[in-house]
């Protein structure tokens, strides 16, 4: 199987020079200090269409002959993918199709659409999408356009690469998050071509993790399901093409908990002020961490932005909950007059925020005198729940 080359991603970026920005490295105190590494950030989720994913579609669709773009592409994707197909393929007039799962988050679909594309929602999962988009393009005669298994695609992702090393000549290690590979299959091949020595280390989702057990068994292996926050690398299976780059050319890959990748979000936001999808801040998480020993300075992806702003409150919140910054207690008092202001009152002197209370007088565990009071309270951290749960008990009250 040949493998894309450095040759081939420097032709990719002449190609697609005219639509890709070149995006920022920042450097993140609040990262480094973290990690307990040197951290910078490559904040890919600025791109126009908001990720890594128009490098690759610019570069397919550049290489289409006149009569393939009359025909027009076809995608299936869950957003990113299908933003960056639509915007290269309006920029040369092609019309375009995109096939997204029913459940795709809605600014994705609402940004595809404004490129120029037809989108067509079909299927819970990207995988049903992928079935009905190659049946519309032998339909059509149109081109799929794979999102991630192609050399074109690979070497257009690899243009982010060049940068990396152009931007931080002394990168020792690159940190890329991995769905089917397309990303770190290019990128290793732009980065270990011109410094073998840097350590280039993928991260995937731990309930999306196809690629261990699939370099275990030397090909692509397919998971019976996924299930994590950071839907744009939720994959079933990795590509045969990018499988292989990634065998040859990359140095480790490991897995992340959706709880990490919530503590990476609310970190970017509240401290690096980015606001970046859970796939594009699967990286950073391993980084926070600690999954991996990486050498410093560590050159980390940020390679997508496109989140739906009602899961963004969500993991925002989560991301609190694992920091103890937010928490949820339970207690029994008696059913009394006062009897629930005194005990948000010890709470209000302890310095906390109460932001909800559930007051209610049934059940099992419950005398018929008592009332059990559920609180969601805002903390200062892990040493504030302390001090108002040991307040509580303190008084008497009995916490779960």
């Amino acid at each position: 199987m040949d493998l894309v080359s450095l040759a081939d991603v420097r032709a990719a970026r002449q190609r697609t020079g005219h639509l890709v920005q070149r995006t920022p490295v920042e450097s993140s105190q609040a990262a480094s200090l973290a990690a307990g590494t040197r951290v910078l950030l490559k904040c890919e989720h600025l791109q126009s269409t908001g990720s890594f994913k128009l490098r690759g579609a610019a570069n397919r669709v550049a290489r289409l002959t006149d009569d393939e773009r009359r025909r027009g592409v076809v995608a299936a994707s869950a957003g990113n993918h299908a933003q960056g197909l639509a915007l290269s393929a309006a920029r040369v007039g092609s019309p375009a199709w995109v096939f997204m799962p029913e459940g795709a988050p809605l600014p994705k679909v609402a940004a595809t659409r404004s490129y120029g594309a037809e989108v067509v929602l079909t299927g819970e999962t990207v995988d049903d999408a992928y079935a009905a988009a190659r049946a519309h393009a032998e339909e059509r005669g149109a081109t799929f356009v794979h999102p991630f298994d192609h050399p074109d695609i690979i070497a257009g992702q690899g243009t982010l690469g060049l940068e990396v090393l152009e931007q931080v000549p002394e990168a020792a290690s690159v940190v890329v998050p991995v769905g089917g590979g397309g990303l770190i299959a290019g990128v290793a091949t732009a980065v270990k071509a011109q410094r073998p020595d840097v350590t280039v280390v993928g991260v995937q989702a731990a309930g999306a993790a196809s690629v261990p057990p699939s370099l275990a068994a030397g090909a692509p292996q397919t998971l019976e399901r996924v299930s994590t926050i950071a839907d744009g690398i939720a994959l079933k299976r990795p590509g045969e093409l990018t499988l292989a780059h990634i065998a040859e050319r990359v140095d480790d890959v490991v897995t992340v908990g959706d709880e990490a990748i919530a503590r990476a979000v609310l970190l970017l936001v509240e401290r690096a002020k980015q606001v970046v999808e859970p796939s594009g801040a699967a990286g950073l998480a391993a980084v926070l961490d600690r999954s991996v020993d990486l050498p410093e300075p560590c050159v980390t992806l940020l390679c997508g932005g496109n989140v739906d702003p009602l899961l963004l409150v969500r993991i925002l919140q989560s991301g609190m909950g694992e920091e103890g910054r937010y928490f949820s207690l339970r207690t029994r008092l008696g059913d009394r007059p006062g009897a629930l202001s005194r005990l948000l009152g010890l709470v209000a002197e302890r310095g906390a925020n109460v932001v909800a209370v559930d007051h209610h007088r049934l059940g099992t565990r419950l005398d018929l005198l008592e009332v059990e009071v559920a609180l969601e309270v805002e903390t200062r951290g892990p040493e504030h729940i302390r001090e108002i749960v040991g307040a509580l008990v303190d008084a008497g009250y009995p916490i779960r």
